[in-house]
């Protein structure tokens, strides 16, 4: 196990770009979803108005 961690004398380089890869790829999947969230919000609260005004 030692020597898969130490990849060969490589680590250093492997496993920070395994991290970048899985942050990017986190961050993919979370701002979509905020956006969706922020989205939905200014709609309900552009139909409460427009309810509002009639």
């Amino acid at each position: 196990m030692k020597e898969f961690l130490h990849m060969g004398g490589y680590a250093m380089y492997v496993w920070p770009s395994y991290g970048l890869a899985l942050g990017i790829l986190l961050w993919n999947i979370i701002l979509p979803m905020r956006r969706k969230k922020q989205q939905i919000a200014s709609i309900k609260r552009r139909l409460s108005r427009a309810k509002n005004e009639k």
